[in-house]
């Protein structure tokens, strides 16, 4: 199973690998605040695509997984990381609370959250470089990943989202112009997890430019499927504060109502299947994948 207690552990693994390896001159009070938004939980769907991507385009070639493909999941996620970090801010949502502990500027100060969170980017790509070479790569596709997740986090991926999300704040957003605002906020990052891990397994253009397709679908539905959590769900139950109506954001729940915004989610998730169906990739653990995301409860 995709989210099964082995691969799991592996991934939780991989993470503290990566923390425990940045460097010994970067402050104590700047590694704990690293740490703690990098370790404090969630449901690690990032690398668990990398690692899916990764198997199912043959990169275990019929062995076991490498601990690098880990490491290089893991470097995803340590971008998720620092965006989560630098979103929660008192100069972005100002959010006390996430996975149903105080956010990291909260636990840590401003100045130690903003710092961790931006040390955390220039290490992810570093940390997914070697683990690209682990994994046989050569330098030239070791760096073309490292640039991968880099343009993923950078102006036309999630930095670029969060300036749109900012701007929006406050003012009805056409369906299109959410998507657009999503699709660099969130799915940018979900969509080069994918791209990483079938970049690592030296998949066939063919094959590469189908996880990608899977990805742009699967992102915007997750997002799709963030709205309506927000909208039905307590901060209890999704372990977040502020929600998006207390921001006053767009949302596509306000746009399409509760059950419209589940059928969209649907319907993204089914095109990410269809990108698959196309290329001819059974791929079945990105398909549970796709099935996750629209029936997940938090």
């Amino acid at each position: 199973m995709m989210f099964g207690s082995r691969r799991r552990a592996r991934i939780e693994a991989a993470l503290e690998r990566s923390l425990e390896a940045l460097p010994a001159d970067v402050p104590d009070r700047i590694l704990r605040a690293a740490r703690d938004g990098a370790l404090g939980g969630g449901k690690r769907l990032r690398p668990h695509l990398t690692v899916a991507a990764y198997d199912e385009l043959g990169g275990a070639a019929g062995g076991g997984l490498p601990d690098a493909i880990f490491d290089l999941g893991a470097a995803v996620e340590t971008i998720h990381a620092y965006s989560l970090i630098h979103d929660d801010l008192p100069c972005m949502d100002d959010a006390p609370l996430r996975r149903g502990r105080p956010t990291v500027h909260r636990a840590h100060g401003v100045r130690s959250a903003t710092i961790a969170g931006a040390v955390l980017i220039p290490w992810s790509a570093a940390r997914a470089h070697g683990a690209a070479l682990a994994l046989g790569r050569s330098p030239a596709q070791a760096r073309q990943i490292a640039h991968a997740l880099l343009e993923a986090a950078g102006p036309h991926g999630m930095i670029g989202g969060q300036a749109l999300d900012l701007e929006a704040e406050g003012k009805s957003l056409s369906e299109a112009g959410l998507a657009r605002l999503h699709g660099l906020k969130t799915g940018a990052l979900l969509t080069a997890a994918l791209d990483v891990g079938a970049l690592a397994a030296d998949a066939t253009p063919r094959r590469r430019r189908a996880v990608v397709a899977f990805g742009r679908s699967l992102g915007l539905a997750f997002q799709v499927m963030d709205d309506v959590l927000d909208a039905t769900g307590s901060a209890e139950t999704l372990g977040k504060k502020p929600s998006d109506a207390a921001l006053a954001k767009s949302t596509y729940v306000l746009l399409l109502g509760v059950e419209g915004a589940r059928e969209r989610a649907a319907t993204l998730a089914r095109d990410a299947v269809h990108a698959l169906d196309r290329a001819e990739l059974a791929a079945p653990g990105l398909r549970e994948l796709a099935r996750f995301v629209v029936e997940r409860e938090r």
